[in-house]
């Protein structure tokens, strides 16, 4: 169970402070879109407007990332992510890579 109660992109949490830093946690994952998925995708970008077949796998991607930076931020016994951020590259042509990290700490609230 992942048990990481907060998750902020800002340096510090307000109302809480940080009592033990444990350093970066990731999440990572790589993903490519199928041949039907890239047919699919190629047709909607005819028509114009939001090609949802990618925006649902981008969605897809990110989620997983981040749940997976979660998980490594449990492990060192963390109960919240400051720092929090994003970041893709492409590995090839169609594969691409993404990255949840941040910095797990334990924080308690200030009185």
């Amino acid at each position: 169970m992942i048990d990481v109660a907060m998750v902020t992109t800002n340096i510090e949490l307000h109302g809480y402070k940080v009592i033990q830093n444990m350093g970066v946690v990731r999440g990572i994952t790589v993903r490519s879109r199928s041949i039907f998925g890239n047919i699919a995708g190629g047709l909607q970008t005819l028509v114009g407007g939001k090609i949802s077949i990618y925006a649902e796998l981008c969605e897809r991607t990110r989620e997983e990332a981040f749940q997976q930076m979660m998980t490594h931020a449990a492990e060192r016994g963390a109960n919240a992510i400051i720092s929090m951020r994003y970041d893709a590259n492409e590995v090839i042509g169609g594969v691409t890579e993404v990255l949840a990290y941040g910095t797990a700490v334990r924080v308690e609230r200030i009185d």
